[in-house]
């Protein structure tokens, strides 16, 4: 599928009707569907092959270029009858206002060549490590068990996420991955835990499946196989800004960690990180290594505002996805004082989430002199960590976060004091950005070098 998104401001409601007019300023388009799986698996570092029924049309051209561009090759069906299907959001202020749907099912009787599916697929089986059934209930995959059984008479894992309310059609997979509303519709609800373990273990059974993962959504996941202990895990997404494409996050990063002879149950937990990165993205979306990385090093709780530079860039990269607004400042924050508190709160103000950069220790003596910093680097960012005005802390080497501050291109550079705004540090790279810098007052009569000299002549 493609996924098409145009997007502008809401300023009125139409004459003709109670309806919001989007004036569309950006008009964008991102591979969709089975074709967002395969965007997720590149994303991870896995070499794809993906295989699907499209349209004689432009939709598919840009499909097939967009693929491409990330390494994924495409090696589509084209239907001589129907379009490629396509889903047409408008957005407004990161809201979604209306989808449109352009499409026809392909399970029509010569929609496509079922047998030349089946036959590029075996192909494809040869020089792959897992494969990954993807069905949105469109009719490309009528003949799943036909795809299910060449896998598995080649030894390789086969990962389905189902559709509708019959789930006989993925018996032998290796691991079927529905969600609470898909596994509901097939086994009856389920009151607790105990119901979704003992009607998953008729499904498993019944299916003749190597384990079945249940996505559940704010209570995380369940993954259950012969012979093993259920393994309940909890949501890692501490905000959830949007839902779209969670689910093909999740078997994506299944897939690449069974490919590479993951454990099931580190795989599993590698999905459920990594869906909770892709929930705090606006739109389908996809979850990056670096991004896993990240998550699988997060801070002890009380420290989750201690960042690196690699993670800090990450943050900046989520908080644009979410149009949040991203303001920077700098300094040695040796002795921590009411004045501190209060140009930090100040600063925070100017936008949605504050980035403090804090010299090390060396910039500082070469900056101070020989007798500081007072405090340690690590000790001056746990202590800044701890103020809620502050949503990041990082260090940086130099003399001037020059550097840093061209890397994260905040949209606001703030610098307390008496300087010029060119004279600011980042002051260039900012600007040319189309981001502001912007110097508040220092509040007087605070200031660490004035409490140390006091201190010395007590």
């Amino acid at each position: 599928m493609l996924d098409r998104y145009w997007s502008g401001p809401t300023q009125r409601i139409s004459p003709e009707a109670p309806v919001p007019v989007v004036r569309v300023g950006k008009d964008e388009s991102r591979p969709g569907g089975a074709a967002n799986v395969a965007l997720n698996l590149a994303a991870l570092g896995a070499r794809v092959d993906l295989i699907g029924v499209v349209g004689r049309d432009a939709p598919a051209a840009s499909l097939a270029a967009q693929l491409r561009q990330v390494g994924v090759e495409p090696r589509f069906l084209e239907s001589p009858k129907l379009p490629t299907i396509t889903k047409l959001r408008v957005l407004s202020r990161n809201q979604q206002v209306i989808r449109l749907d352009f499409e026809e099912s392909y399970a029509t009787d010569g929609a496509f060549d079922r047998a030349q599916l089946i036959e590029r697929f075996t192909l494809q089986l040869a020089d792959v490590q897992a494969a990954v059934l993807s069905d949105y209930a469109k009719g490309t995959l009528r003949d799943a068990p036909a795809l299910i059984a060449q896998a598995r008479a080649l030894n390789k894992p086969v990962v389905v996420d189902p559709k509708g309310r019959d789930f006989t059609p993925y018996r032998g997979a290796t691991l079927l991955t529905p969600n609470m509303g898909e596994f509901e519709a097939i086994v009856g609800a389920c009151a607790d835990d105990n119901d979704v373990v003992g009607r998953g273990a008729r499904l498993l059974t019944d299916l003749q499946l190597q384990a079945l993962l249940i996505t559940r959504s704010e209570r995380g996941m369940t993954l259950l196989r012969p012979g093993h202990p259920p393994l309940h895990l909890p949501t890692v997404a501490r905000e959830v800004f949007d839902v779209t494409g969670a689910g093909d996050t999740v078997i994506a990063a299944l897939a690449a960690a069974i490919a590479v002879g993951e454990d099931l149950a580190d795989a599993v937990r590698l999905a459920n990180l990594a869906a909770g990165i892709v929930v705090g993205k606006l739109g389908t979306a996809s979850a990056s290594r670096l991004e896993l990385e990240a998550a699988l090093h997060q801070p002890a709780a009380g420290e989750e505002a201690l960042v690196s530079e690699a993670q800090l860039l990450l943050r900046v990269q989520r908080l644009r996805e979410r149009g949040q607004r991203v303001v920077m400042t700098n300094g040695c924050f040796d002795l921590l004082h009411v004045g501190h508190v209060r140009y930090l709160e100040a600063a925070r103000r100017l936008g949605d989430t504050l980035i403090v950069a804090v010299n090390e220790d060396d910039s500082v003596r070469r900056l101070k002199g020989a007798n500081r910093p007072v405090n340690t680097c690590a000790d001056r960012m746990r202590v800044l960590a701890a103020l809620r005005c502050v949503d990041h802390v990082v260090a940086f080497s130099e003399d001037t976060p020059a550097r840093l501050i061209g890397q994260v291109l905040p949209d606001v550079l703030v610098k307390g004091g008496d300087y010029l705004p060119e004279q600011i540090a980042g002051f260039d790279a900012v600007k040319a950005n189309g981001g502001e810098v912007v110097v508040l007052d220092f509040h007087q009569g605070y200031s660490t070098t004035g409490m140390l000299a006091r201190s010395a002549s007590v």
